[in-house]
């Protein structure tokens, strides 16, 4: 996938002002409409600026996509970089509110296809706050225990300068224990102000994890890397095994290989329905740092002439 600098598309520096922003688009929608151009490449051209205006005339998906920088240029390969809006609030529910027709492209959809897909805001009476919405990531350990926490969000705000800025806002949340990744938590009146006396919206949060250097989560299940020592392995042990709860004793069968799978039930995220934590094995070897260790490992060899572990290579 590649790269679009939409401030390129409409010939604006990343300083424009939302004004500027409008004007350039309006110039060159007007000069490359399909139903009036003789430019031949007309269509294509509307299309890619429809896009880059969809994205800048907004002051929130303009602040997003602004976050990744300015390093990346036009046509370079690009992945967006995992929970890449985290801690951004948008307006309206899970619905990006585009226009009947909007073709996005595929880069377009990697970055803002979840609020263009999504439900559309709650239909609300008389002049009653729009919902908003934004996702935060939480400790892999909260949704073990439940918790208390402190959570900022950037809300982008059009200055009077025509500019877009960020203006951040701290809330207290409740974490519920076994909350999973993709549930949202729903924080009343805290969106969008209603007009006169009627009633804010509401702000709703989708929960994500913070990447773990020890865990890693699929579903309900929780996986984790543990080493153990060749002898341990080939003739079984009771080893400490770590847990987001704390360790247990875990007891690994004599002829386990690197890579199995040891599963610990109803340890992985709680809920109704728990899911398990799996144990998966790693080989450790000592190193061949003396001279002692380095007779036993020519030991080891001369007690296996015959063994090859790269034989099913072979052909």
């Amino acid at each position: 996938m590649k790269y679009k600098d939409y401030y390129e598309t409409l010939g604006v520096p990343r300083s424009a002002t939302q004004d500027e922003i409008k004007s350039a688009y309006r110039k060159l929608a007007r000069k490359y409409h399909p139903d009036v151009s003789k430019v031949a490449d007309a269509e294509a051209r509307f299309k890619e600026i429809n896009e880059a205006n969809e994205v800048l005339k907004d002051p929130e998906k303009r602040a997003a996509y602004d976050q990744m920088g300015s390093n990346w240029k036009a046509g370079q390969e690009f992945q967006p970089p995992p929970n890449w809006d985290a801690g951004f609030e948008f307006r309206g529910g899970d619905s990006g509110g585009f226009g009947p027709g909007f073709d996005a492209s595929d880069f377009f959809e990697s970055l803002f296809g979840r609020q263009a897909r999504g439900p559309g805001p709650r239909q609300r009476a008389g002049m009653q706050g729009q919902d908003h919405h934004a996702k935060v990531l939480i400790d892999l350990e909260d949704a073990y225990r439940g918790a208390e926490r402190s959570i900022s969000l950037r809300v982008p705000v059009e200055g009077a300068d025509g500019r877009v800025a960020l203006r951040e806002r701290t809330l207290d949340v409740h974490i519920p224990k076994g909350i999973r990744p993709g549930q949202r938590l729903r924080l009343a009146g805290q969106g969008s102000a209603g007009s006169g006396v009627a009633a804010s919206g509401d702000l709703f949060l989708e929960i994500g994890f913070k990447p773990h250097p020890r865990y890693r989560v699929e579903g309900s299940d929780v996986y984790v890397d543990v080493p153990v020592a060749p002898w341990e392995a080939a003739l079984g042990a009771s080893i400490d095994a770590p847990t987001p709860e704390g360790s247990v004793q875990l007891t690994i069968p004599p002829g386990s290989k690197p890579g199995r799978k040891l599963r610990l039930k109803a340890r992985g995220l709680p809920g109704k329905t728990p899911g398990d934590l799996y144990v998966v094995l790693e080989l450790a070897l000592p190193p061949a740092d003396s001279e002692e260790v380095r007779a036993a490992y020519e030991t080891l060899q001369k007690a296996f002439p015959d063994f090859n572990p790269r034989k099913h290579l072979k052909g």
